[in-house]
């Protein structure tokens, strides 16, 4: 578990129904009906009464899909006494636990080397572990899933099942399956498991469109937290597009009050129609227990991600706008003449990119995508990532103080220059650095700036160069010696002149440092 501090009713009859009755003759008794064995007549005295009865009745035939369709609130107690229990029913036997297991190695130390005294004199240098001898340790840990096929695929969170060795599904009825693992999306911090039930139809949820949810919905939680069991908590969808939740790349997140608990991870978030609307992935905790706040991946994700695993893809290949977009803050509203703050603004252009074939420019704002709103990046990043490579959708955006309609084709981001990944070697500081060209699709699959150019760092190996002078996983390389480093090959060069001096100008977090190391 991330946490955060990663049937339809009929009536019929006649016009006066038996519950119209009761209240007509609730209000005028007896006097208003004479009956004989095989009539009804009206007593004329009673007449001004039965037109104000006809006027109450009126008013209480309002048209009853009309009145169905309505979401309403429990209005006695006899609606609060109604069980979740069918629903349960139906949806918990496609909600699966998952058992992982993966093996590490673990340096076991002698209690000399945590002595300081010790250690200030010998340091690290016995055996290059600080006097410890390594062992291989058995990691177990546990989590939740949804099948979402009859044939065995299953949905869970990525950090459920990263970096396992071993991946086992447990069913409700306790049979269990290895796993194979289909998908595995960082990303969208979710993945899709295989399992192989031969001749059975496995049962499982439907989806339900995210884009349909409202606040106050009633939402029920499903999964096997702490391993006590499966467990059900109920709870009301509490905000939509929560973002700043620093699990995935894509944070739009649904918030629940519904209990999420530390192996609930992977587990179904339902609707009382019994769909499934999102995967629970994280929760907000300073004790790692439930404080009534926890998020799930929409729905609206999860079906692109699986429609990506069904057509046999091992990775989301998403859609790519090809321009960097800023929030409209007030005083960029003020000076759009915009009415109010809304949607993003574009700031950066790819040349040749989608959106440039589409005909926006530097200073346009995108209002919305597809026919929805876009109030941040994060939130055009999202609903670009739920739609699919190969079509194109419609755009909204204001330019010169007026609404303009574009075409958006949907395309996957360029690997132009190709990765062209290389082990760096000799005597240079970056050796042991695995590097690569950072082109448009390498950097949306690392999640980094796809308007970015140069080289990428992608590993630095143990004890090398690379890792003494504290070069990271994810540093872009610009200038060496003030010589620009838009490919390997420019690196490779500009590495292999003798100098006395390195100065180093690389990005990092957003920010751009420049190193010296001398030789």
């Amino acid at each position: 578990m991330a946490q955060i501090r990663s049937a339809k009713s009929e009536l019929t009859g006649a016009a006066f129904g038996l519950p119209q009755l009761f209240v007509a003759r609730r209000f005028f008794g007896k006097r208003l009906w004479q009956r004989t064995p095989f009539s009804v007549s009206i007593n004329k005295s009673a007449f001004p009464a039965i037109v104000m009865a006809c006027f109450i009745l009126a008013a209480m035939a309002v048209p009853i899909s009309s009145a169905l369709a309505k979401k309403k609130v429990p209005e006695n107690q006899v609606q609060i006494q109604l069980s979740f229990a069918p629903l349960v029913k139906q949806a918990a036997p496609a909600v699966v636990n998952i058992y992982t297991r993966r093996v590490v190695q673990q340096v076991v130390r002698s209690p000399l080397f945590e002595d300081p005294f010790f250690r200030r004199f010998f340091g690290d240098r016995f055996g290059g572990n600080g006097g410890g001898r390594t062992r291989r340790k058995q990691q177990n840990s546990l989590g939740s899933g949804v099948l979402l096929t009859s044939g065995g695929l299953i949905v869970t969170n990525h950090h459920v099942i990263a970096g396992a060795d071993e991946i086992t599904v447990a069913l409700s009825d306790r049979r269990e399956f290895e796993a194979e693992l289909v998908l595995d999306d960082e990303g969208t911090d979710l993945a899709v498991l295989k399992i192989k039930a031969e001749g059975e139809d496995l049962p499982y949820l439907r989806l339900r469109d995210s884009d349909d949810l409202e606040v106050g919905d009633l939402v029920l939680a499903i999964g096997n937290p702490f391993n006590v069991g499966q467990t059900v908590t109920s709870g009301i969808v509490s905000a939509l597009a929560r973002t700043g939740i620093g699990v995935s790349d894509f944070q739009f997140f649904i918030q629940t009050d519904a209990a999420i608990n530390p192996g609930n991870s992977g587990g179904a978030l339902i609707t009382m129609d019994g769909r499934l609307v999102g995967i629970n992935s994280a929760i907000y905790s300073k004790t790692g227990g439930s404080h009534g706040i926890g998020f799930a991946v929409p729905s609206a994700m999860v079906r692109a991600v699986l429609a990506s695993a069904k057509s046999g893809m091992n990775r989301v290949q998403r859609p790519w706008l090809g321009a960097a977009t800023q929030t409209v803050t007030p005083d960029i509203a003020v000076s759009l003449s915009m009415d109010r703050p809304r949607g993003v603004m574009v700031r950066a252009m790819y040349e040749g990119g989608p959106a440039d074939r589409a005909g926006m420019a530097v200073g346009d704002v995108i209002l919305d995508l597809d026919n929805h709103e876009v109030a941040s990046p994060k939130a055009l990043n999202f609903r670009l990532g739920t739609r699919m490579i190969g079509k194109s959708i419609p755009v909204r955006i204001w330019r010169d103080g007026k609404v303009r309609n574009v075409k958006l084709a949907l395309v996957s981001a360029p690997e132009t220059p190709l990765r062209d990944i290389t082990v760096l070697a000799g005597r240079q500081p970056l050796a042991g650095a695995t590097v690569a060209h950072l082109s448009p699709a390498l950097g949306e699959e690392l999640g980094l700036d796809t308007l970015a150019s140069g080289v990428i760092i992608l590993k630095v190996e143990p004890r090398s160069p690379a890792r003494r002078f504290r070069f990271r996983k994810g540093d872009l390389i610009l200038q060496i010696n003030n010589a620009r480093i838009n490919l390997v090959d420019d690196l490779g060069a500009a590495l292999k002149t003798p100098v006395e001096e390195w100065r180093v100008t690389m990005q990092r977090g957003g920010k751009v440092h420049t190193f010296r190391i001398g030789q």
